[in-house]
């Protein structure tokens, strides 16, 4: 009977140390899977970190890049001849330009002439090229001073006129291009005289040139 006793009592003992053990194996991989969870949490945290400071840090250069385009155009801007929104400088198509024409009026090409140093400075301190962009309103060209095919040819023209004056008033050729717009892109209805006004302009943007690595895989 002692023998039997005993052996109850290894029985018991074995069972005990069965599920202690069991336990834990049960406790090693729930702490396991919690530093797992901690670990991606962690991880998560500092991509979300990084990616909100490299934003803080875009956002400091575009303000800087701003204030930096603001200095440069402070005459222009403080007499009301342009505007700067978003980067963009705006120039009313009055200023530049007759109704239906692309030839510069004697105002529009002094302006540019004043504009033309402190965007070459601007460009070449940041390495970035002008994009120089025209607009129209929606009512068909017409007029006897130079047909155009339509206000896309009208948008391009001015365009091209702005860069070339720009370039004779010392921008450098290969730091401006053109672009045309048409009647696409309005910045005011175009349902009455005044919203038309709005729309028929020339914009001026920075924007980052084309790597030359960029260019000769084009290429290939």
């Amino acid at each position: 009977m002692s023998a039997d006793l005993h052996a109850e009592v290894d029985g018991d003992a074995d069972a005990s140390v069965s599920v202690w053990a069991a336990f834990g194996d049960l406790m090693s991989v729930l702490l396991g899977a919690f530093v797992l969870i901690l670990v991606g949490v962690i991880a998560v945290q500092l991509q979300l970190e990084i990616k909100l400071n490299q934003e803080i840090a875009q956002r400091k250069l575009e303000t800087q890049r701003r204030q930096t385009l603001e200095q440069a155009l402070a005459v222009p801007l403080a007499t009301g001849r342009i505007t700067l929104v978003d980067g963009r400088i705006g120039i009313r198509g009055n200023v530049l330009f007759a109704l239906n024409s692309d030839q510069l009026q004697p105002e529009g090409r002094e302006l540019l002439k004043t504009l033309a140093t402190p965007l070459a400075k601007y460009l070449r301190t940041r390495n970035e090229a002008l994009m120089v962009s025209g607009f129209t309103d929606d009512r068909l060209v017409s007029g006897s001073n130079r047909e155009f095919a339509d206000n896309w040819e009208l948008s391009a023209q001015r365009a091209l006129t702005v860069t070339r004056a720009l370039i004779a008033a010392g921008l450098p050729a290969d730091s401006v291009f053109a672009a045309a717009f048409g009647a696409q892109q309005p910045v005011s209805p175009n349902t009455d005289e005044a919203g038309r006004a709005s729309n028929r302009r020339v914009e001026m943007a920075p924007v980052p040139r084309l790597q030359r690595s960029a260019v000769a895989a084009d290429a290939q």
